[in-house]
């Protein structure tokens, strides 16, 4: 087993942060978090910051960099294309800016305004090959629509083009209501709803055959894989009964261990680490903590006592966020 002071680096890659006023509707979503008010506003406040709070929480836990990424609620609220990609590019901006001021503290998944596909593309590319972010991150549905709809099919095309990785995260504002979650409101968020309505997307994109179509391109999913890697075997014993004319050229696990990156954020488990990495490999299992929304102090000794080798250690800690993600 590793010591955290063998460890080289610390990279972790799904930290969220706010551009006050870049999001018009997120005020009004805010006040309906099911979080008690000091725990919420204490949120914001770190949030908003990209310097003094974030830094010293970095530095107090043994955080080398983070990849900064837009909280939900992001650009996926807004109804109007226009106003989204304004906002694109106001929270594309802000997010280089920072990293320009802490180059060697921190990175950036861009965010895009995907109601516009067209206008994404441009975004995407003015975002990794001129401000320097280094992928995307996406809040789930496009105002209710998903990434496997062929209006996103010249987005994937470019994803793969510049060799990003997206992001897919859960949002704040559901597509639909499930009536299973009458009653149960602790069911529609991170416990269980958002990990269930994630993993659903993804399975959409892998099903219609976005990565037999652009093989070089990725998805990245936090929270352990959103449970997927602990489905392929039932994945791929189902697949088995589909239609063959609605196959993808391989089975769903396939797709899984060779398009899809995991996250650890928010999932302090080592049982759950230990079956990720056995699932879909060392080398696909990347650190996270979900800064502001989780304990950094927590999240690093979680990582620090993972029963592995100093070598594959580094390698989730930091070795494969700096090759997927050029760093």
């Amino acid at each position: 087993m590793a010591r955290l002071e063998e460890i080289v680096r610390v990279i972790a890659v799904e930290e969220a942060f706010s551009v006050p006023g870049a999001i018009k509707q997120e005020g009004s979503i805010r006040q309906g978090f099911a979080v008690p008010g000091p725990t919420a506003q204490e949120w914001f406040r770190r949030l908003a910051d990209l310097a003094e709070l974030r830094l010293a929480d970095m530095d107090a836990n043994g955080v080398d960099m983070q990849v900064l990424s837009l909280a939900s609620p992001g650009l996926e609220v807004i109804g109007d294309p226009g106003e989204a990609v304004a906002a694109a590019r106001r929270v594309n901006d802000h997010l280089a800016k920072a990293v320009a001021e802490h180059p060697d503290r921190f990175a950036g998944f861009a965010a895009l305004p995907l109601q516009d596909p067209a206008a994404a593309v441009v975004e995407l590319r003015r975002a990794v090959e001129e401000l320097g972010l280094k992928g995307v991150l996406y809040n789930d549905h496009v105002r209710g629509h998903y990434l496997d709809e062929p209006q996103f099919r010249p987005v994937w095309a470019e994803l793969e083009r510049l060799g990003v990785t997206l992001y897919l995260h859960p949002a704040a504002v559901p597509a639909d209501n499930w009536r299973v979650f009458e009653g149960y409101p602790v069911l529609a968020g991170p416990s269980w709803g958002w990990t269930a309505t994630v993993a659903a997307h993804a399975l959409r994109v892998i099903y219609s055959g976005v990565f037999d179509e652009f093989p070089g391109a990725s998805l990245t999913l936090g929270h352990m894989g959103e449970l997927l890697p602990f489905q392929l075997a039932r994945l791929d014993s189902r697949y088995a009964h589909v239609e063959p004319a609605d196959r993808t050229r391989q089975l769903p696990s396939y797709y899984l261990r060779n398009n899809v990156y995991v996250t650890t954020s928010g999932v302090m488990s080592h049982a759950a680490l230990l079956g990720a990495t056995h699932a879909v490999g060392i080398d696909r299992v990347l650190f996270s903590i979900d800064y502001p929304f989780e304990s950094s102090a927590e999240a690093v000794e979680f990582l620090r006592t993972a029963p592995y080798s100093p070598a594959d250690l580094e390698r989730i800690a930091h070795g494969n966020a700096a090759r997927v993600l050029g760093l």
